[in-house]
């Protein structure tokens, strides 16, 4: 047969279902026993279990085998009964208890990653307990009434040599009052085997005595039944054996004592042999015995045909009785247990056919009986024979799950029986590696059957059967050991609760299972904490503080517990890449000025790109090829510092990183400041000087900036403190400045959370990313970002726009003063500036600082100080070079002063870039650049538009119509004038604006629409009247809108409204002038007046669609006597071609209407009544309902070429035969334009406008 032993259950099996033998000695023998710190019971056990037995064996049907491993189990009388349930619980407990304790060293050891448990065999990561804890569950319904494999085979009545009257004493240890209750209730045969044994100490006497008894008793109870120990033979020396054979076993022997430590060979040989002789000469042969019997008993009244059917009529209507309980019912003579007997000895003897042939006729039995639990037990062993036999899983299984379920079914009375039968159910599951319904059966286990204690240990076994499930099933493995350990913590099993929650962290790592991630942590940090390893539990504190998707209760009680927590740990802690707060490094930006530096923090984020664009025109490095100190900086720095980057001593290098609050809560942090390390060995040589390096000092001078007593001289750290609200995101802004050269690295950041905990964070050079302009990025592409080279002092520039307000209105006009300061000793020269947006801002002559503004744009002063600012006009739009004597001194401020027009609403950057030279020679960094960037908010004001045309009475005339609008919402605006820039167009109002506009204030939300006339005049003459005041007040001075700044803004104006279509058209342009009125409701933050506003509208286009201008003129009333003959009135006609082409023109004349109907007109005299019908807003015109009769003297027919913008003159005369007035408005132009572009309109017809004529006659 195969070795049944093979398998863990099988294992299991041999261990727990084999014979038990009862055991019945003296006191007398115990205390002899005890020497050896053993009982007589716990001195046989190693020797009770056989590996290799061979002892031949013979089936019911005379099938002979050989029995190799064997085991008897010994216990004393008084522990053949069920044990208590509570001593049991204890037991249990104790077992679980000393296992923690036991693994107290790994509790602080990292466990082993998921990938190495899932591909180990199970011994070696599950916990070795597991094994004893089962076994004591199992042994915890020993002894049941209804099976028979605990019932004893046989019974030892043991007495000493010493014992008086040992004759006598064999025959009282038999009394039925220190029987077991099994034997006194009838639930097993009394008449059991019993074998008497004298145990003789031979430290008490020669052995004489003992073979004078031993002879007795074989003369009183048979010779074959006695036997003689002999134990204690050591003499003088105790015996220490190795490897001692009780260890494994446990005893109650004192601490220091060795165990046998009186036994000597002989006596272990003695010892081993009686064992061997009491199972294969009297037990083996007598079970065998008892099975044949018992097999023909049943056979003779339960199997056949007739038999059955006996049973089955005998147990008819039983189907509605009760529940079986009384054990009365089935005593040991009685049939259904005899086949138990019979089943239960063939098991533990290898017969598995034998034993399950009669459990299957028990079965039936049982259930028509409705002993549940009986049956329970029947279909238990039924599973475990068919494992045994290695024969239908499926029915092995089956039988397992009828058997849990009926326990289960009975109650309380059958709970542990279905854990024992749920236990060995896993175990036979896991022999064909179904580790996945194993699983399911633990978990079972624990949620119907088991205390919550014993709970814990199923279900962290169920995880570890998930793990080794295929595939493994991870999340379910995480799940029951949280489970397991918070019912170890709810029985206070701490060390068992940490195990748990550890093992299940490596399931929950790198997941977005944020919440039961946080849960683990916690837990496990306060139970490290309750054990006093407060440093351990730090570890798992710091895991949770970043837990943002926590309530604001949690977040309370997480951070209360982890300052308490760190409170007791009495220390200090670093802790890289703290969670509180979140570093953003992505948003990590240092700014070191080299030869760029900058005015405002707003001017770092500006792109490099915008400011290469504003000084590529001043910079020697990227206006020419000329050596630059950039690469004389190659040449004079070592090889090693050529790639990095530069930051001069004396000046702040800042660094801005953002922290972000994941709370919700409100945390403070402290003293953030920059980690930085100085080497002072890597000074770069200057121009025309040595090293300032002690080179004989080979390690050099280095500091590290992350202590609080850092060395100051070298560099130092500014510090700030936080308040982060509940998920705020603040940016933090530091510096550090070196103070001497050499080479300094920024390499984190770190803040305090409390005294005790400070964070750091280390940032990595390949993260970085720092803002270098092109040029540079591409002569460091292996920089550090990180690190820098330190160079001596330089001048820097520091430059600020006074008065330059952040909120203004659209077309307000300021003077404003730009002041230069430098403080260093070494003065700067040679200085340039440009600025990004000219329409904004203008740069005005030092001279006129003190000038009163606004007065000195008026008219009556403009000749005294009319070159006293810079003509934009006349000099470079790019760059402005200050005068050459300008040398900025220490201490000594340059005021420059500036005008300044907001030309557009909206939010504007003005950027402005100064570049300076240094005159020391000896720098290696010959000029710098200041950089600075001005935010503007600029409101509407007043919308101006111009809608010109052309004038029908008068050539080179127009019509201007001006709409305006106050776009604002609080300020009033009092109109100044209006003037057309130049001196080609004179303008001047149609109407009074006094009679149209007599408040001369225009509030908010109001329009103003008013007409001028503008006549083309193309004349160089000053005083041509350009200007149109609009004011009440006649006496105020008109501002001069040829001089600067108004003529320079208006430059910039011109340039920005340009459009390529306008290239080649008349245009006029127009600027108006306004003051800003006090308003009651004006902020206290908005500028109060007296402001000045210009606003500019350019290039106003004077052509209409038709190209051809012409106007009729003649006499328009005519006195005449029609007695003589009829009247004839000369006219003219002149006609301007107002495109840029040739035009030809050909005029057409009628006696009638074009298109009209002459016989629908009356002749002779009309009703003047109704006035003339005038052109049509198409260009058309409406006839007259009657028209007097009148011809065209001269041709019908006239055509005339014109050169572009030329104007001709053309006689008509017209005949009328009497008195009347007439309408000459039949007429046509048929207009050409020669060699136009095919996008224009090539060719038209004008209508003649009403002309009347009125002839009168004379007496």
């Amino acid at each position: 047969m195969a070795d049944p032993a093979y398998f863990s259950l099988r294992k299991m099996l041999l261990d727990e279902i084999t014979p038990v033998v009862m055991v019945l000695p003296t006191p007398l023998v115990e205390q002899r026993c005890q020497k050896n710190g053993l009982s007589f019971v716990q001195m046989l056990t190693p020797f009770s279990v056989f590996n290799n037995i061979d002892v031949p064996v013979r089936t019911a049907s005379d099938q002979p085998y050989r029995l190799q491993k064997f085991k008897l189990r010994m216990f004393y009388a008084s522990d053949i009964r069920q044990p208590n349930i509570e001593v049991t619980k204890k037991r249990l407990e104790q077992v679980i208890a000393d296992a923690g304790n036991n693994e107290d060293s790994e509790l602080y050891l990292d466990p082993s990653s998921l990938e190495a448990r899932s591909t180990s065999s199970e011994p070696e990561f599950v916990p070795t307990w597991f094994q004893h804890f089962n076994k004591e569950l199992v042994r915890s319904v020993s002894f049941s009434d209804h099976e028979a494999f605990d019932h004893p085979v046989a019974c030892l009545l043991v007495v000493s040599s010493n014992d008086e009257d040992p004759i006598s004493k064999f025959v009282d240890l038999f009394n039925k009052n220190q029987l077991p209750p099994l034997l006194n209730d009838g639930a097993m045969d009394p008449k059991i085997p019993k074998y008497y044994v004298l145990v003789h100490d031979n430290q008490d006497g020669s052995p004489e005595r003992a073979t004078k008894i031993l002879a007795e008793m074989r003369n009183t109870f048979g010779s074959n039944d006695c036997r003689l120990l002999c134990i204690n033979s050591s003499q003088g020396q105790l015996v220490d054996h190795q490897p001692n054979p009780w260890d494994p076993y446990g005893s109650n022997a004192s601490p220091g004592q060795h165990l046998g430590c009186l036994l000597n060979n002989e006596d272990m040989d003695e010892l081993r042999n009686f064992v061997r002789d009491l199972s294969s000469k009297d037990i083996i042969p007598n079970m065998e015995q008892r099975i044949r019997v018992l097999n023909q008993q049943v056979s003779a009244t339960r199997k056949g045909f007739r038999n059955q059917i006996k049973n089955l009529w005998w147990r008819k209507g039983k189907e509605d009785t009760p529940e079986v309980q009384s054990v009365n019912m089935y005593t040991f003579n009685s049939i259904e247990s005899q086949i138990r007997v019979l089943g239960d000895y063939a098991f533990m003897l290898r017969d598995y056919e034998l034993a399950l042939s009669n459990y299957r006729l028990l079965s039936t039995d049982y259930k028509l009986d409705k002993a549940w639990k009986r049956y329970a037990g029947v279909q238990e062993m039924m599973g475990l024979t068919y494992f045994m036999l290695n024969q239908s899983k499926k029915d092995a299984e089956y039988c397992m799950e009828n058997a849990f379920t009926t326990y289960l079914r009975i109650g309380t009375s059958g709970k542990g029986n279905a854990t024992r039968c749920g236990l060995w159910w896993v175990e036979m599951l896991k022999t064909s590696s179904q580790y996945k319904d194993a699983a399911g059966v633990y978990f079972r286990i624990s949620g119907e059957v088991m205390e919550p204690l014993h709970s814990a240990v199923m279900l962290e076994q169920a995880s570890y059967c998930y793990l080794l499930a295929k595939p493994s099933m991870l999340r379910k493995y995480g799940f029951h050991l949280i489970l397991s350990g918070d019912l170890y913590n709810k029985c206070d099993q701490i060390k068992h609760a940490i195990r748990a929650y550890r093992n299940a962290l490596s399931v929950f790592k790198g997941t977005t299972w944020s919440h039961i991630h946080d849960h683990v942590h916690y837990q496990i940090g306060k139970w490290y904490a309750f054990l006093g390893r407060f440093d351990v539990a730090m570890k798992h504190m710091l895991e949770i503080l970043a837990c943002s998707h926590q309530s604001n209760a949690t977040q309370e009680l997480f951070m209360r517990d982890f300052f308490q927590i760190l409170e007791k740990t009495g220390k200090t802690y670093n802790i890289s890449r703290l969670q509180l707060p979140i570093v953003n490094i992505s948003s990590l930006s240092i700014v070191s000025e080299d030869h760029r530096t900058y005015g405002s923090p707003a001017a770092v984020s500006v792109k490099e790109s915008v400011w290469q664009s504003l000084e590529e025109e001043m910079v020697p490095s990227l206006s020419n090829a000329k050596t630059t100190w950039l690469d004389l900086q190659s040449k004079l720095l070592p090889t090693k510092l050529k790639q990095s980057n530069v930051c001069v001593a004396g000046e702040a290098l800042k660094v801005e990183i953002s922290f972000r609050n994941p709370l919700q809560l409100s945390i403070p942090i402290y003293n953030v400041t920059l980690m930085c390390e100085y080497s002072e060995n890597e000074t770069p040589p200057d121009a025309n000087s040595s090293s300032s390096v002690n080179q004989g000092d080979e390690d050099g001078k280095k500091a590290t900036g992350r202590e609080s007593n850092s060395d100051t001289s070298l560099f130092t750290l500014s510090k700030v403190d936080i308040t982060l609200e509940g998920g705020e995101t603040t940016v933090a802004q530091l510096s550090v400045i070196p103070r001497k050269e050499g080479l300094l690295r920024v390499t984190g950041v770190s803040w305090k959370l409390s005294d005790s905990m400070v964070g750091f964070y280390t940032f990595d050079p390949d993260l970085i990313t720092k803002k270098l302009s092109k040029q540079k990025r591409k002569a460091k592409q292996n920089a550090n970002k990180l690190e820098f080279l330190v160079i001596k002092s330089l001048p820097r520039l520091e430059g600020a726009i006074n008065n330059l307000p952040s909120t203004v209105y659209a077309g307000n006009l300021h003077r404003l003063s730009l002041e230069l300061r430098n403080s260093s000793e070494i003065p700067v020269k040679n200085l340039k500036m440009k600025i990004s947006h000219p329409r904004f801002l203008n740069i005005g002559n030092p001279e006129v600082l003190d000038v009163n503004f606004p007065s000195c744009l008026e008219k009556k002063q403009s000749y005294a100080h009319k070159d006293a600012d810079f003509d934009v006009t006349k000099q470079s739009e790019t760059v402005f070079h200050f005068p050459k004597d300008v040398v900025i001194n220490n201490g000594t401020p340059f005021l420059l002063p500036l005008w300044f027009r907001a030309a557009t609403p909206g939010n504007v950057s003005l950027y402005l870039t100064i570049y300076y030279e240094i005159e020391d020679k000896s720098t290696t960094m010959r000029y710098r650049t200041l950089r600075t960037n001005h935010m503007l908010e600029v409101l509407p004001s007043l919308d101006v538009s111009f809608f010109i045309n052309p004038s029908s009475s008068r050539l080179q005339e127009y019509v201007v119509r001006m709409d305006i609008i106050n776009r604002t919402s609080l300020r009033n605006f009092k109109l100044h004038q209006l003037s057309s820039v130049g001196n080609e167009w004179k303008i001047s109002l149609i109407e009074s604006l006094n009679h149209i506009f007599p408040s001369g204030i225009l509030v908010p939300g109001q329009a103003l629409t008013c007409f001028l006339k503008l006549k083309n005049v193309k004349t160089s003459e000053t005083d041509t009247e350009t200007d149109v005041w609009l004011g009440d007040v006649s006496n105020e001075a008109v501002f001069d809108t040829q001089r600067a700044p108004l003529v320079n803004f208006h430059h910039y104006e011109r340039l920005h409204q340009k459009t390529a279509h306008q290239e080649n058209q008349s245009t006029v342009d127009f600027m108006l002038i306004s003051r800003m009125e006090e308003s009651e409701n004006v902020p206290s933050d908005v500028p109060t007046p007296p402001q000045i506003f210009s606003h500019h509208a350019c290039h106003c286009s004077v052509s209409t669609k038709r190209p051809i201008w012409w106007l009729l003129d003649g006499p328009r009333v005519n006195h005449y006597s029609f007695s003589n003959s009829f009247c004839e009135t000369k006219l003219k006609m002149t006609i301007h071609n107002s495109s840029s082409f040739v035009a030809s023109v050909r005029i057409n004349t009628f006696d009638s209407p074009p298109g009209g109907s002459p016989s629908g007109n009356k002749i002779g005299w009309h009703d003047m009544s109704t006035p003339p019908s005038l052109d049509d807003a198409t260009g058309g015109r409406k006839l007259l309902e009657s028209v007097p009769p009148f011809i065209w003297s001269g041709s019908s027919t006239t055509r005339v070429k014109l050169e572009p913008n030329a104007t001709t003159e053309i006689s008509l005369l017209v005949t009328t035969f009497a008195p009347g007035t007439y309408d000459l408005s039949n007429y046509t132009l048929n207009w050409n334009l020669l060699d136009s572009s095919d996008s224009e309109e090539k060719e038209g017809v004008c209508y003649g406008r009403p002309f009347y004529l009125t002839i009168l006659g004379e007496e």
